[in-house]
């Protein structure tokens, strides 16, 4: 179930990371604009997003109930509520210049973060309608669909950023501004794909993916008052961790560089779990609609066990061989010997990371987990609550204390490993046991009788 998801993970990841990489053979200000610009753009899409994304929870559950006609108009209720978020997110692109300039990264880099944030909000709409439609499979566990999919308009991504930062194969150099395009034109890509597979014959025969079409009003709030908590919960931990990476760039330019630099290999690193604990989530709504409670727990600790065991791994590899991940940034002109304050502190950073990454891995599963079950009002106001105080005391670390870049650093290690034994201690508690969001199945009638369940 899960190893796809890893893939498809990874590939969004990858094409990041490597956008990230290209860029510094631009300049170092280009890798610290993008990264700061596309955190900010994913902030913006948090909202809806995490709803889109809640689409497979209906999807796993009405699968694992055995209700394949609710699936397709399931879906198309994550894609109505893309529809109705495009306008809102285009409204943002006016807004970037005076959010860039109130971060006060300096002038050259403001004018790349405010160029690739510009780009990128064109591609939103995509991101969101690829992630409804993706969920059709996802949520009924054809997660290698996704996993071909992804991976193939990865590859595409990485192509176009090759041709069009550096105008190579006829394409023109437009640095940022071209890393930003080639993502677009791959997300837009990718959604219509999706949208092709989702109308085969098969699918609109079996699942309704087009009777289903329409604005279903009782399902349309079912997935608002489940999934609604699960985005504000998603915009809440991404737009504290926003203002940390946007406070922190003011402590310097090499500070900035080394954050991105770290964050992106610590992104990388972790983004399987992020799918391994997709899986997990999609497995507990599963099992939660055969009401096996019982084998969605064992789901849940099974992918706890694997993540410990990977992350273990990658966090050795920071402390013992950073050079691993840190190599691909330092190359040619931009080795080592010749950015000697980036390294050193980069290398430190990624001590950080790896201090926090198993409880980042424990925090990433039970959300999933407890998600999956429809626990989604308990995420929310976790979030809230530690999203609110992470951008409180970086504010107070920055601009009041002091601290510096490794006071940062500890304030959101200290932060994930709260959050971690946060959500452990709700997953044992076993309230999720009995959640669900699906309305039961209407009886089995058998010659105009009531027929026994035998679920």
């Amino acid at each position: 179930m899960s190893a796809p998801l890893v893939v498809s993970a990874l590939s969004w990841t990858v094409m990041t990371f490597v956008d990230r990489v290209l860029l510094k053979g631009v300049s170092g200000e280009a890798m610290a604009a993008a990264f700061s610009a596309s955190t900010l753009w994913f902030t913006a899409l948090c909202l809806p997003l995490g709803i889109c994304m809640y689409a497979s929870t209906f999807v796993s559950q009405y699968f694992g109930a055995g209700q394949p006609e609710r699936i397709g108009p399931s879906v198309w209720q994550g894609a109505w509520l893309a529809v109705l978020a495009c306008p809102l997110l285009l409204m943002t692109i006016p807004l970037a210049e005076p959010a860039f300039a109130a971060a006060a990264h300096g002038d050259e880099t403001m004018r790349l973060e405010v160029i690739y944030f510009q780009v990128l909000m064109w591609g939103a709409p995509a991101m969101l309608l690829a992630q409804a439609f993706s969920s059709f499979y996802s949520g009924r566990g054809r997660t290698r669909v996704v996993m071909l999919v992804d991976a193939v308009f990865a590859a595409v991504n990485l192509l176009l950023d090759y041709a069009w930062i550096y105008g190579h194969w006829g394409f023109p150099e437009m640095g940022i501004a071209g890393a930003g395009w080639a993502t677009v034109v791959s997300l837009w890509l990718k959604a219509a794909t999706y949208l092709v597979l989702l109308m085969l014959p098969e699918n609109r025969a079996r699942f309704a993916t087009l009777s289903g079409m329409r604005l279903d009003g009782p399902l349309f709030k079912r997935m608002l008052y489940f999934g609604g908590p699960s985005g504000y919960q998603l915009a809440l931990d991404v737009t504290g961790f926003t203002i940390f990476i946007m406070l922190v760039g003011r402590l310097g330019p090499v500070e900035a560089e080394a954050t991105s630099m770290a964050f992106s290999i610590s992104t990388l690193a972790f983004m399987p779990i992020w799918g391994l604990a997709m899986g997990a989530g999609i497995l507990v709504g599963q099992h939660l609609g055969e009401d096996r409670d019982g084998v969605a727990a064992r789901a849940t600790w099974t992918s706890l066990h694997v993540a410990l065991a990977y992350m273990s791994v990658i966090s050795v590899t920071y402390l013992l061989a950073p050079d691993v991940f840190l190599t691909w940034f330092f190359r040619g002109e931009n080795s080592p010997e010749n950015s000697p304050e980036v390294y050193a502190m980069a290398v430190t950073l990624l001590r950080f990371v790896a201090a926090y990454n198993l409880l980042d891995a424990t925090l990433m599963v039970f959300v999933s987990a407890i998600k999956g079950a429809g626990d989604t009002q308990f995420v929310l106001w976790v979030s809230l609550v530690m999203a609110t105080l992470l951008a409180a005391a970086s504010w107070l670390a920055v601009t009041q204390l002091g601290v510096g870049v490794y006071g940062c650093w500890a304030l959101i290690t200290g932060w994930i490993w709260i959050l971690g034994v946060i959500f452990l201690l709700r997953f044992l508690q076993g309230k999720w046991r009995q959640m669900r969001v699906i309305e039961k199945s209407p009886p089995d009638l058998v010659d105009g009788e009531l027929e026994p369940s035998v679920a």
